[in-house]
C-alpha cells in the first residue's frame, strides 16, 4: 500500500513539473507583420513570419492567433490558424488594427499549448482623402424580389453642385474592381446604380465604394460591405381573395409573389381596418407565416384589409418590407353621391352633348358652303372657257 502511494505521489509531482515547465516556456511573438492593399476596396492581405527563436524547432507545432478590429461590427474578431497569411475586410476610412500571437505546443512545451505573452501589432491610419463633409449619405441597396439589385444614395449638403460621383464594387468572384454598370440619373445627377443583368452572389461579402471629384477637390469616399440576401424586398401582392361565411367570418387568401423568393422564407403582415355605423375606425395588425387568415366580421360593419411581406429571420438577418397590396373591402363600397351632385353631373353631361352637337352642326354647314362655292367656281370657269372657244379674236386681243 505504501509503495502504491509513493508511486502516485511521484507521478503527480512529475505532472506538476511538466506543467510548470510548459507554463514557464518563453514563446516569442511573430515577426515581419505586413498589411497589403490589393486594390479590392478594403479586402486586405495580412502576412507574418514565425519568430526567429522557433525557426529550427520543427518538432514543435506552431499556430498563430490573429486578432483584428472589425469596424463594421465595432468589435475585435479573432481566428486561430497554422497559416502565415489571412485576408479580412476593413473600412479604409477608419483605422486598421491587427495583432498576432504565437501558439506553441508539443515537446517544447511538455505537451501544453502556450501563447506568447507579447504580440506583434500594426495600426494603419486612414488616408486623408477628400474634402471633409462631402461624403454621400444614406447609402441603401435593395435586392428586388431576389431578381436584381439597385443601390441609391443622397448627396451631402456640402457637396459641390458640379461634383461627379462614381460607384465601384468588388467581391471574391471578380479579379478586379468594377464600376457601376448603369447609373440612376435624376436631374443630370447620379443618385444610384442599377445592377440589372449583373449576377451578384448570395451569401458572399460585396464591397461598394462611392467616391468622386469636383473643382474644389476630391470627394470623401465611403465604403460599405453587405450580403444581398439580407436586403431582399419582396414583390407586392397584387390581389387578395375574400370569401365570407355569412355573418361570422371573413376568409382572406393570397398568393406568394412569383419569382426567386422561397415561399417558406416569407412572413406576412395583415392590416385590417373596421368601420362601424358611428364612423369610428379600429385598426388591427396581424403577423402570420401562412398566406391566409380568417377574421371575424360583424353586422353593420365594413372591413378593409391589405397585406405586405418580408423575409423571416430563418432566411435573412435583415429585411425590407414589400409595398402594401391594394386594399380589399367587404362589403364593397357602393356609389353614394348626394342627389345635388348627381344633378350637377347630369347638367354637365347635357352641356357636353349640346356643345358637341353644335360643333358638329357648324362643321357640316361649313363643309356644305365650301362644296357649293367650289361648284360655282367650276361652273364659271367652264362658261369662260366656252366663250373663248367661240370667239378666237377675243382670245387673241387678250394675248
Amino acid at each position: 500500500m505504501a509503495n502504491t502511494c509513493g508511486f502516485t505521489n511521484q507521478a503527480t509531482l512529475m505532472l506538476l513539473l511538466l506543467s510548470w515547465r510548459g507554463m514557464h516556456c518563453k514563446v516569442d511573438p511573430p515577426e515581419d507583420l505586413v498589411i497589403t492593399d490589393l486594390g479590392h476596396l478594403g479586402q486586405l492581405e495580412i502576412k507574418w513570419s514565425p519568430p526567429a527563436s522557433l525557426i529550427n524547432k520543427t518538432e514543435c507545432p506552431q499556430q498563430y492567433q490573429l486578432e483584428y478590429f472589425n469596424t463594421y461590427k465595432n468589435r475585435w474578431t479573432g481566428i486561430r490558424t497554422s497559416e502565415r497569411s489571412y485576408s479580412a475586410q476593413f473600412d479604409l476610412m477608419k483605422e486598421v488594427k491587427v495583432r498576432v500571437y504565437t501558439l506553441l505546443s508539443g515537446p517544447c512545451t511538455s505537451g501544453s499549448l502556450v501563447k506568447s505573452t507579447n504580440y506583434t501589432e500594426v495600426i494603419q491610419k486612414p488616408p486623408a482623402t477628400g474634402v471633409e463633409g462631402t461624403a454621400i449619405k444614406e447609402f441603401i441597396c435593395v435586392y428586388h424580389n431576389m431578381e436584381y439589385v439597385t443601390c441609391n444614395w443622397k448627396r451631402s449638403s456640402k457637396m459641390p453642385a458640379t461634383a461627379e460621383q462614381n460607384l465601384y464594387y468588388w467581391h471574391k468572384g471578380l479579379e478586379q474592381t468594377e464600376e457601376c454598370p448603369k447609373y440612376i440619373i435624376s436631374n443630370n445627377i447620379k443618385i444610384g446604380c442599377d445592377f440589372s443583368g449583373i449576377n451578384l452572389p448570395d451569401f458572399s461579402d460585396i464591397t461598394f465604394c462611392v467616391n468622386g471629384s469636383s473643382p474644389e477637390g476630391r470627394l470623401k469616399p465611403i465604403y460599405t460591405t453587405l450580403q444581398i440576401q439580407n436586403h431582399v424586398k419582396p414583390q407586392t401582392v397584387e390581389k387578395l381573395d375574400l370569401q365570407t361565411d355569412p355573418g361570422t367570418e371573413l376568409e382572406l387568401q393570397w398568393k406568394s409573389p412569383a419569382g426567386r423568393v422561397p415561399a417558406h422564407c416569407l412572413e406576412w403582415e395583415i392590416e385590417a381596418s373596421r368601420e362601424g355605423l358611428d364612423g369610428k375606425n379600429t385598426l388591427q395588425q396581424i403577423l402570420t407565416d401562412e398566406p391566409e387568415l380568417t377574421l371575424p366580421i360583424h353586422d353593420n360593419e365594413r372591413s378593409c384589409v391589405r397585406v405586405r411581406s418580408k423575409m423571416n429571420k430563418y432566411c435573412a438577418d435583415k429585411y425590407f418590407w414589400s409595398d402594401w397590396s391594394p386594399p380589399t373591402c367587404y362589403p364593397e363600397m357602393k356609389s353614394t353621391l348626394p342627389e345635388a351632385e348627381q344633378d350637377m353631373v347630369s347638367v354637365y353631361a347635357y352641356m357636353a352633348v349640346a356643345i358637341i352637337t353644335t360643333l358638329a352642326l357648324c362643321v357640316c354647314v361649313w363643309a356644305g358652303l365650301k362644296a357649293r362655292r367650289s361648284r360655282e367656281v367650276k361652273k364659271l370657269n367652264s362658261v369662260f372657257t366656252t366663250l373663248l372657244d367661240k370667239n378666237p379674236a377675243v382670245a387673241d386681243r387678250g394675248i
